[in-house]
């Protein structure tokens, strides 16, 4: 059975002294969890070591801890995994797994951390109950199923804090309402039973740390066990409050999103030094007569420029000067209309997310030598689209017409093709 090695960080508030990192070894099945190790350590070597869980079966979200610096629950990293990982970040291709206690939350002993400040408060924050108008039917509130399916992945959250741990924003502002907590607001502001939906979108969006600010970083994407993916719920937050109420907030999100998004359609790249005056000043009128707020807000960014010339970011003519920054060559300039014009008929959500491990990226983009290369027989047509997505053609249009009875099933013989099965004299 393999050894593995634990690296944990320890942390014992009655022994007065500092947080701490011991290494434990492990004999474990590579199929068992990083909590079994931790478990086995805590039975058989030190029966001091402290650790939440429950489940074992990421359902309870207990036992959220930081692995290899990623947030997630132990009960779903699987050892082997784990070890894997520690590996590529070692510069000596072998390293001790490193566990800790969540990140962004006060440790109260070894693993586990209290989440009542940084979670549980905050969930409490966005009214995490439905409001519903009038007096209560009878029974219960019936709604269309398809009415839901938008908050289906809003619901699936188990509140384990992974979300909360990884969050860089929470970092720099520990006073924002949080990625678990969104994510839950936006569960009861899709729920077409809910009667305050503007009011909260409102209140959210006025809130100095609420909606906007989210740095769109995806490292809540990354660190989510359930696929919940709150930073998507978050920007759907964003959209309700401006496409949909036209929220215009105090903190300048709005108008930033929207100049953002304006500079990209019209150049492909992002003008900083514009950026800068559309979000406070809109079109010519607003940059001829700013009003207080708009010079108040241009006058409190000026140390992140002069932070943005010192580093370098800054450094060049287009990036200083307001309307210098070039557009695209060529018809590219037209295909990122052509994209915004196509999600703008669609109404189509485009968070564009990618990861990887850069030895995968290697591998995708490696070209296959000769043998690698399997020609296709003479009797088989190419199908690149559904060789991309790893089907056959049937397959293609079970995906495209929403899965219909025969699609991916052989098609039917005719009758006049069909052989007679031989009788037992075997004659035909």
């Amino acid at each position: 059975m393999p050894e593995y090695t634990l690296k944990v960080r320890r942390y014992q508030p009655e022994s007065g002294e500092g947080p701490y990192w011991q290494e434990f070894k492990v004999d474990l099945d590579p199929d068992l969890s990083v909590l079994d190790g931790l478990l086995q350590v805590r039975d058989r070597q030190d029966g001091t070591l402290v650790v939440r869980c429950s489940c074992r079966a990421a359902i309870c979200g207990s036992c959220g801890t930081k692995i290899n610096g990623q947030s997630g629950l132990a009960c779903k990293t699987q050892i082997s995994e784990a070890q894997e990982g520690a590996d590529r970040r070692s510069a000596n291709g072998t390293a001790p797994i490193v566990v800790e206690p969540m990140g962004n939350m006060p440790v109260v002993k070894d693993l586990v951390t209290d989440m009542e400040a940084t979670h549980w408060e905050k969930i409490r924050r966005v009214t995490p109950w439905l409001l519903p108008e009038g007096d209560p039917p009878e029974r219960e509130y019936v709604v269309p199923p398809e009415s839901m399916i938008d908050i289906t992945q809003s619901m699936a959250c188990i509140q384990c804090g992974a979300c909360v741990s990884a969050c860089l924003s929470m970092e720099a502002d520990p006073e924002f309402v949080g990625p678990a907590a969104l994510a839950k607001a936006y569960r009861f502001v899709g729920d077409p039973r809910d009667s305050q939906t503007k009011e909260r979108l409102y209140d959210l969006a006025q809130d100095p740390h609420g909606i906007y600010d989210c740095t769109h970083c995806f490292s809540c994407i990354d660190a989510c066990p359930k696929g919940v993916a709150p930073m998507d719920q978050i920007m759907r937050l964003r959209r309700k409050a401006g496409d949909e109420h036209d929220i215009d907030d105090v903190n300048n999100g709005r108008r930033h999103e929207l100049a953002f998004t304006k500079i990209i359609e019209r150049k492909g790249t992002l003008d900083e030094s514009l950026l800068l005056q559309e979000s406070y000043a809109q079109g010519i009128g607003g940059k001829l007569m700013p009003t207080s707020g708009a010079i108040k807000g241009l006058l409190g960014s000026l140390p992140t420029a002069i932070r943005g010339i010192r580093t370098g970011k800054m450094r060049n003519l287009s990036k200083l000067i307001p309307g210098v920054h070039p557009k695209l060559p060529g018809d590219s300039q037209q295909h990122v209309k052509q994209i915004y014009t196509h999600a703008e008929e669609h109404r189509e959500e485009l968070n564009l997310y990618i990861t990887g491990e850069e030895e995968a990226l290697e591998e995708a983009t490696t070209e296959p030598t000769p043998e690698d290369r399997v020609e296709p027989e003479a009797d088989e047509s190419p199908e690149p689209l559904a060789s991309a997505v790893g089907g056959s053609g049937q397959d293609m249009d079970k995906i495209t017409e929403g899965g219909s009875e025969t699609a991916g099933q052989p098609e039917p013989v005719p009758e006049s093709d069909v052989e007679p099965e031989p009788d037992e004299k075997g004659d035909r």
